[in-house]
C-alpha cells in the first residue's frame, strides 16, 4: 500500500519511518526536535515529542503508535496511550507521547528512534440491541476465569 506523507519545516534532514527488518510490522518514528535542543524528560514525566510527519490514510485504515520495546527494556521509557489511534481524517502532525519510568532523565535526541507506527484496516459496528446473548462455554466468566 502507497502512504501519502507530508514533512513538515522541523523534519528536514531525517529520513521517513522505515521498516528495520523484512519481517517487521511497525514503521519506526523518529524524533524531530532540534539538534542543538534534546528534549529532557525527568523520572516519572513525560513529553509530546514531534516526529515532523503528517500522513493522510486511506478510508476504512488506522494507524497504531506503540512503545518500541529496546527503549523500554534499557531505559524504562514507553508510550502514555498506548496504542495511540491516529484516524483516517487526522491530518495534523504525528507526535509521541512519551513517558520515562526510568530512575534517569532520558535525552529525546533529534532522530532518535522513539516509537513505532503499525498502519491496520478496521471496520465499524452497528450496535445491534438484543434483549439476550448467544450462550458460551465460557459465558460470563470474567478477568482470570480462563486460568491464571
Amino acid at each position: 500500500m502507497k502512504l501519502n506523507v507530508k514533512t513538515l519545516d522541523h523534519f528536514e534532514g531525517l529520513e521517513l519511518p522505515q521498516y528495520q527488518t523484512v519481517g517487521s510490522a511497525g514503521l519506526d518514528l523518529s524524533a524531530a526536535v532540534p539538534a542543538d535542543t534534546p528534549v529532557e524528560i525527568p523520572s516519572g514525566e513525560w513529553r509530546m515529542i514531534p516526529t515532523g510527519i503528517c500522513i493522510a490514510l486511506p478510508e476504512g485504515h488506522e494507524a497504531q503508535v506503540r512503545p518500541r520495546s529496546g527503549l523500554a527494556a534499557s531505559k524504562g521509557v514507553t508510550c502514555l496511550n498506548t496504542p495511540g489511534t491516529i484516524d483516517a481524517d487526522y491530518r495534523g502532525e504525528i507526535r509521541v507521547n512519551l513517558i520515562n519510568h526510568g530512575p534517569e532523565p532520558f535525552m529525546v535526541n533529534r532522530g532518535e528512534r522513539i516509537a513505532q507506527m503499525i498502519i491496520t484496516r478496521f471496520v465499524q459496528v452497528r450496535w445491534n440491541t438484543m434483549d439476550k446473548l448467544d450462550e458460551t462455554a465460557r459465558g460470563t466468566g470474567g478477568f482470570g476465569s480462563t486460568g491464571a
